[in-house]
């Protein structure tokens, strides 16, 4: 049988981590490991930094493991396209209230969205509420 997962450790598919904040990247970097993974982030300035090895939060101090060959990182969206086991690591924070902020989860769902490819799995690894995967991500 030829699975999904017998594919990515063969390395004839790729994994990508939408958002690479304190979630994202130690995930990234992991995963890297044993699979080709691709790190997308809509901002350009970090992802230049993470392309030289340097991670500005700390997250992740060893400069190798960002320079791992199995490791690109993008700020383009259709790099997305390449991959076909999406997973969406983007804050939710909440406000004074304790209301969930779902504004980065659906930016991400619509940039995923716009460029998955048929048999693509997508996981998200977001915190939400019950619920909010079937009203906010899924168009």
């Amino acid at each position: 049988m030829n699975t999904l997962f017998e594919r990515l450790k063969a390395g004839k598919e790729k994994i990508c981590v939408v958002g690479l904040g304190y979630v994202g990247l130690p995930l990234a970097v992991s995963l890297a490991e044993h699979f080709n993974v691709v790190g997308f982030d809509k901002n350009p300035k970090r992802i230049e930094a993470l392309r030289q090895g340097i991670d500005y939060t700390g997250e992740v101090e060893n400069r190798e493991k960002l320079l791992n060959p199995n490791l690109s990182f993008t700020d383009d969206p259709s790099a997305i396209r390449e991959c076909k086991f999406i997973i969406v690591a983007v804050p939710t924070p909440v406000d004074k209230l304790k209301n969930p902020d779902l504004s980065f989860l659906k930016s991400a769902s619509e940039v995923v969205g716009k460029n998955l490819t048929k048999g693509s799995v997508v996981v998200y690894e977001s915190t939400v509420y019950p619920g909010a995967t079937e009203e906010v991500c899924v168009p």
